[in-house]
């Protein structure tokens, strides 16, 4: 059975992406992406699943940080669309409101009920946490931003569903595992994820870019960060599609660490189909 650790709580998204790829598997919540990810390096749980992306509020988890210490290698992705229902105590409803709770990324997605509402805001460290909370409470004064599940694990009445202001608010998970497990080069489409420190010249980020340009080769993301608060050179995590084995990533991989003083693959692994039903829309 694998054991798979998130941050969150029983019905929040994480929880939903962790029961949809291992519905076999025993889940094992934590309060922060840092103890999610210990618990994978320590041994305690088989892989992590962690939010890095949603289309509406930017980046979610600092993966860019908190991956390349970890040890841990990125072995798949997974896309899932984010509704968010207003939920609240039998008894509760819309004109009696005054305080709605949930974690600070939904708030910032479902900024229009917010508004027409005119209710105040607490933050929650989840969404399912949100609306334990609000159970917890039993004040038909308070309700909760939550996924759809988490009303039914505790007892919550929806007052209105799907209030996400994005009809296609989507996040985008990462799977970690201790072990590297890539892709195999079937031909299929591929994310290559890694780590690199360009060397500490002119135009040298420029110069470490110029392969993917070059060889043809999408560079989905790039995000740089230092490291200490020193004056080194800027250290980047980067995601491109295709596979290390393909003749073009080759090149242009060989070209990045001509120019880099540390190139490290921290995932190859199959890309989710909704980037090609992205990509045709």
């Amino acid at each position: 059975m694998t054991t798979v650790a998130y941050q969150g709580e029983p019905a929040s998204n994480s929880s939903t992406v962790a029961r949809t790829l291992y519905p076999a598997g025993s889940e094992l919540p934590f309060t922060s992406f840092e103890q999610a990810l210990d618990a994978v390096t320590l041994g305690a749980a088989d892989v992590a699943v962690i939010p890095v992306d949603n289309s509406a509020a930017g980046r979610v988890a600092d993966v860019h940080h908190l991956l390349p210490e970890s040890g841990l290698f990125i072995v798949a992705e997974y896309f899932l669309p984010i509704r968010f229902d207003l939920m609240a105590v039998s008894g509760a409803s819309l004109d009696r409101l005054e305080c709605v709770r949930s974690h600070v990324h939904a708030l910032g997605q479902c900024r229009k009920v917010l508004r027409e509402g005119g209710w105040r805001t607490l933050v929650s460290d989840d969404t399912a946490g949100a609306a334990r909370e609000v159970a917890e409470l039993g004040d038909p004064r308070h309700a909760a931003l939550a996924p759809p599940a988490a009303a039914e694990l505790f007892g919550l009445r929806v007052l209105r569903s799907a209030v996400e202001d994005d009809p296609d608010n989507t996040t985008r998970f990462v799977v970690l595992s201790r072990a590297a497990v890539p892709a195999p080069h079937t031909g299929e489409p591929t994310m290559t994820s890694l780590f690199f420190c360009v060397r500490n010249i002119p135009s040298a980020l420029y110069k470490a870019l110029g392969g993917f340009a070059s060889s043809a080769v999408n560079l989905t993301k790039i995000e740089s960060y230092q490291v200490g608060a020193g004056l080194n050179a800027s250290r980047f995590y980067a995601e491109i599609e295709g596979h290390p084995e393909e003749p073009r990533v080759e090149l242009a991989l060989q070209e990045l660490r001509f120019f880099s003083t540390e190139v490290r693959v921290l995932g190859v692994y199959p890309a989710h189909g909704h980037r090609r039903t992205e990509r045709s829309g």
